[in-house]
């Protein structure tokens, strides 16, 4: 019985895990179209050879498109245009608290899709928005009216006439991620 299979899936799926790391860290909500057909194409490539018996053509073509994916990263960078091309731009959905309902046509959002959108950012009311636009990765992004605002830290100072920062700690969450380690000692069970 031949047990190559073994081996050969392993050093795809861990071709794969590194061709993938290298090529970003983006959510699928994140991607562009751009991003999401080639990492289809790289998940089908990398399951070819293990049927065909081709792993280094296999490893190769997904190199391939991770530099593929690189150059058109590059290209969006350097022209505007291309990257409008490629990617789209966001689209206003949402002005001074109206609906741009031509808009959500374009964008293929339904009121009731956007609603159920805005309500899982927090938001109750769509006349409390002020700008909302349909992000090319698919998401919401919104600036909400003065009124309905929360009140910041720099808001606070200010209405209580403290100086900016001096009612600051210093946060420790990212302590650990600058220093390596905890500021205050962790228990061992946590770990």
């Amino acid at each position: 019985m031949e047990y190559d299979w073994i081996w050969k899936s392993a050093i795809v799926a861990l071709s794969g895990l590194v061709l993938l790391r290298i090529a970003g860290r983006k959510s699928i909500s994140q991607m562009t179209a751009a991003t999401t057909v080639i990492m289809i194409s790289i998940g089908t490539m990398i399951v070819q050879p293990i049927a065909n018996r081709e792993i280094g053509k296999a490893v190769g073509s997904a190199a391939v498109f991770v530099l593929f994916l690189f150059l058109m990263e590059y290209l969006q960078i350097r022209w505007d245009g291309l990257e409008r091309l490629i990617s789209g731009r966001a689209v206003p959905i949402i002005e001074n608290g109206q609906l741009l309902v031509s808009n959500l046509r374009k964008t293929r959002i339904t009121v009731d899709q956007l609603e159920v959108r805005l309500r899982q950012l927090g938001v109750a009311n769509i006349g409390d928005v002020k700008n909302a636009t349909m992000e090319v990765n698919g998401q919401i992004g919104y600036e909400l009216m003065e009124h309905a605002r929360p009140v910041t830290l720099g808001d606070l100072e200010r209405i209580l006439g403290l100086q900016p920062g001096m009612s600051l700690n210093t946060s420790v969450l990212f302590q650990e991620v600058r220093q390596n380690h905890h500021p205050t000692p962790v228990d061992p069970k946590l770990q």
